[in-house]
């Protein structure tokens, strides 16, 4: 279980999905501010992986936008995410750390899974292997690309409510 959850964020860059995508080699990530995502703030709600899902993104301030993620089965924590979407030079970059249900960390003390912007599309911004979609006023969806246990790869999609 804890390899399955470790992999299950890790992000494949090499394969490209329908809602998923990388930046393209030499390519340097668009311009754009937190007001191009301040749509995401909120507290969401969903269910994945047998369990429910709680996310919130606070308002932009500070030059980020910070997040919670958490993942309950089975009546328990099953992991923790907190990160933030933050300005950085004239560009967006997304950055996570993962924690067990006990907050023991699962990357180095300073390791940050960090994922580069791709585009800003409308209702849509692509980080490398994420992309986060605006459906509605009280509903989003995050796309990401996720790495299996046999190395393989594939796309799984995160249905949020307000």
């Amino acid at each position: 279980m804890k390899y399955f959850l470790y992999t299950f964020f890790l992000v494949s860059l090499h394969i490209n999905a329908q809602n998923t995508t990388t930046l393209p080699e030499g390519s340097n990530s668009p311009s754009a501010t937190l007001a191009d995502i301040s749509w995401m703030q909120g507290n969401w709600s969903g269910e994945a992986f047998g369990g429910k899902t709680e996310e919130f993104w606070g308002a932009p301030s500070g030059g980020s936008m910070l997040f919670s993620f958490k993942l309950i089965s089975d009546g328990k924590v099953s992991f923790y995410e907190l990160g933030h979407i933050r300005e950085l030079d004239e560009t967006l970059v997304y950055e996570l750390k993962h924690f067990h249900g006990d907050l023991k960390g699962w990357e180095e003390k300073d390791e940050v899974q960090q994922f580069k912007l791709v585009k800003v599309d409308g209702n849509r911004v692509y980080f490398e292997g994420f992309t986060f979609e605006k459906v509605s006023g009280n509903e989003i969806n995050i796309y990401a690309q996720i790495g299996n246990e046999d190395g393989s790869s594939e796309e799984v999609t995160f249905n949020f409510k307000k």
